[in-house]
């Protein structure tokens, strides 16, 4: 029992994952106007490189939770069968086709015709790949407290809320502004408050969901302090990309790196508590 950190290569590599991602289609997005000058439009896809740069960080976590990382590879034998193949390589197509892409448009060998169809193709893979992540998890209907919908709802959940202030963070180091970058903030909080109705949700549930070993509730005793650190976290991070904007005033990068790491710092403390609501297989009841 506990918080669940002894997952911390799976906390990296799936909240990691879910707001490259997320930061991913921000900058696709982007690019689509075509309304960027040229200079802006390259400086915008050589900040692309924190993103495959974070997506690496992830997958490199991932390999320290195998028994044996040099056998990363054998985790694709069963794609197709095994949800956690499915998971890998969806991750891996949706790093090689994005960063192939990407390093092409770099050296400028990208057509313009296919840039478009890089980026639709990429946000596609991406948007599978955390749908694989989930599938990982809620297809096992042994383990009732990861077999519900806050499964789904919090992964997507992180992509919706890193993925907004990442994008912008790199938009904005890039020198890019305009109006649609004022829908960002919003779209991380209506999903900081939906985040907030899961976690209320989930921890009435887990009253309710008993094992012939033990109780769900029981599985992380610090639920709600874990869950009210993690939100105060979440706030503090829109805080400081929303007040200065109240103010008239464009947010620091500076301070908008330090909010992105308070997104990262709280949404891997809820990861961690989703791992730490792993329970022992058995025969499970619903109360």
């Amino acid at each position: 029992m506990g918080s669940g950190w002894h997952e911390w290569p799976l906390m990296i590599f799936t909240v990691f994952g879910q707001c490259v991602v997320g930061g991913f289609i921000v900058l696709a997005f982007a690019l689509f106007k075509g309304e960027l000058s040229r200079y802006k439009q390259q400086r915008l896809l050589m900040n692309m490189l924190v993103l495959w740069g974070l997506m690496g960080v992830g997958f490199v976590a991932s390999t320290l939770h195998l028994g044996s990382p040099l056998r990363a590879f054998n985790s694709l034998n069963r794609v197709g069968a095994s949800a956690l193949s499915n998971e890998i390589a969806s991750g891996a197509l949706f790093f090689a086709v994005g960063g192939l892409g990407w390093l092409l448009a770099i050296v400028g060998k990208l057509p313009t015709g296919l840039r478009a169809l890089w980026l639709i193709v990429t946000m596609v893979l991406g948007v599978v790949f955390v749908w694989m992540m989930v599938r990982v998890y809620n297809t096992i209907d042994t383990v009732p407290t990861w077999y519900s919908i806050w499964t789904p709802l919090s992964f997507f959940l992180t992509m919706f809320i890193g993925g907004p202030l990442l994008g912008y963070l790199l938009l904005r180091v890039a020198g890019v502004e305009g109006w649609a970058m004022r829908l960002l903030p919003v779209v991380m909080l209506l999903a900081l408050t939906a985040s907030v109705v899961v976690a209320l949700m989930q921890g009435a549930e887990l009253a309710t969901i008993s094992s012939s070993l033990q109780q769900a509730s029981a599985l992380v005793p610090d639920y709600g302090s874990l869950m009210a650190w993690r939100m105060v976290l979440l706030v503090a991070a829109l805080a400081c990309w929303v007040v200065p904007q109240l103010k008239g005033d464009r947010p620091a990068l500076p301070l908008l790196s330090l909010a992105f790491i308070l997104v990262l710092a709280g949404e891997l403390i809820g990861r961690g508590v989703f791992y730490g609501l792993h329970m022992t297989v058995g025969v499970a009841v619903a109360n």
